[in-house]
């Protein structure tokens, strides 16, 4: 039996895999790109002065596109897996688990959790895998 637990955020996902071999820790880097938007214009000018202007849809357009990409990276390197564990610090695992309910069901169906984790060591992630899956609550 392949169980599968992930630690994920936008950055990147720790996927440990667990079989009667022993396990395996591989890390997905994600493409989603951090946008630091900037507007108003600089503190010496006066209120009413030229702005900058920021284009936030476009930026969350291109990162809804990004997410996806690399979602459909983690579909490809969880799709053997006989059971799925989800933890992470943000919305991530929630938004990979919509995606994966809306058009990965097989995969969907193989979710046992879905817990907020905060950032950890790759041997943290290990532990916390392996500790899920001996006392699966």
């Amino acid at each position: 039996m392949k169980k599968i637990g992930i630690w994920m955020d936008k950055q990147k996902a720790h996927i440990v895999t667990l079989t009667s071999d022993g396990e395996k820790l591989d890390t997905l880097l994600s493409d989603v790109e951090f946008f630091n938007l900037k507007s108003g214009a600089p503190s010496r000018t006066k209120w009413g002065g030229p702005q900058d202007v920021v284009h936030e849809r476009k930026y969350l357009e291109r990162e809804k596109h990004q997410l996806k990409e690399y979602f459909e990276k983690l579909v490809h390197a969880v799709k053997d897996a006989d059971a799925i564990a989800i933890f992470g610090p943000a919305d991530a695992g929630e938004k990979f688990k919509k995606e994966l309910v809306e058009k990965h069901k097989t995969l969907a169906e193989k979710i046992k959790t879905l817990k907020k984790a905060d950032s950890m060591t790759e041997n943290q992630v290990k532990a916390l895998v392996r500790d899920f899956y001996k006392n699966p609550k």
